[in-house]
């Protein structure tokens, strides 16, 4: 059987759009519809329906699901195993990109010491390519700040970093001009969280999705933000900003994912113990399972 057609099957079973599987993975609607008749013809049974309310999975559609999901996988892990030179074993770590500059130098050498002999590849990415990556066996880790849940994904919370108010302009909440706020837009949830608790600055018209950026355009152009704390404490130490003492922090919550499959490997399970003790309040922080 052709891979490209799980692939598809997968992607349409999540877009349930023809033509948005087509733009995402780069071919014509015409290419997708017959990749799907073809696995349709391989097993004999119809995936899914057609009509103008949109594309849904049938019952034999719904069936063989699970049975993609494990294949794709199967089929990635293969794929590594087999370009794994030498008989090295490579484990691949996604990180939300926000982390890089937290304990990740400690993170490499934790996982070096823990699994010697181990190849590993670290990728900056965000929340939603982490979870896809998880899901097909690209990645066999991900930090992450916005878990994406799934019956075939396992993810934990292992802590938090915090997020403060500094600004060029002000060190008073009430003084913060909206036409220089730039929101901050780091996670899924950050705009509702953010929102609750400044509602007069949910509507600024500039919001950045990573913080490296926000620092940026704070010292090039100045205004008024929420950066990690040890950018806030960096800006203030060098004198580009204040801390607006009245602005609450903001809590972001960090978690581990990994595929189901992988959970109770031994490799894995190091790995998770050593992210609990990294992002931990104190040491490790206790495991919590969050389901679909």
């Amino acid at each position: 059987m052709q891979i490209e057609l799980i692939q598809t099957f997968i992607d349409l079973c999540e877009t349930r759009s023809f033509n948005r599987t087509a733009e995402r993975l780069s071919v014509t609607q015409s290419t997708v519809s017959g990749r799907v008749r073809a696995l349709e013809g391989s097993l004999g049974h119809r995936l899914f329906t057609r009509s103008r309310a949109g594309t849904e999975l049938t019952t034999g559609g719904l069936r063989f699901a699970p049975h993609a999901r494990a294949l794709l996988h199967a089929w990635t892990e293969a794929r590594h195993a087999v370009g794994d030179s030498g008989g090295v074993l490579t484990m691949r770590i996604g990180i939300q990109s926000d982390l890089v500059t937290l304990h990740f130098s400690e993170l490499i050498g934790d996982f070096r010491a823990a699994l010697p002999g181990t190849a590993f590849l670290f990728e900056a990415d965000y929340s939603a390519q982490m979870c896809s990556d998880l899901m097909t066996g690209a990645e066999d880790l991900a930090i992450l700040f916005s878990p994406r849940y799934h019956p075939d994904l396992h993810f934990e919370t292992v802590g938090e970093i915090t997020y403060l108010m500094v600004s060029t302009e002000t060190d008073r909440l009430s003084d913060v001009r909206q036409e220089t706020y730039i929101m901050p837009h780091y996670s899924y949830a950050m705009p509702q969280l953010h929102a609750a608790l400044h509602p007069r600055l949910a509507t600024a018209s500039l919001s950045i999705g990573q913080n490296t950026a926000m620092v940026l355009l704070l010292r090039s152009l100045g205004g008024t933000a929420y950066v990690h704390r040890p950018s806030a404490e960096e800006l203030i130490r060098a004198g580009t900003c204040r801390a607006v003492a009245d602005a609450a922090p903001i809590q972001q919550p960090v978690f581990a994912g990994l595929h189901v499959r992988n959970r109770h490997r031994s490799a894995h399970r190091r790995m998770l113990q050593i992210v609990r003790g990294r992002f931990g309040p104190s040491g490790a922080a206790p495991a919590r399972r969050r389901g679909a």
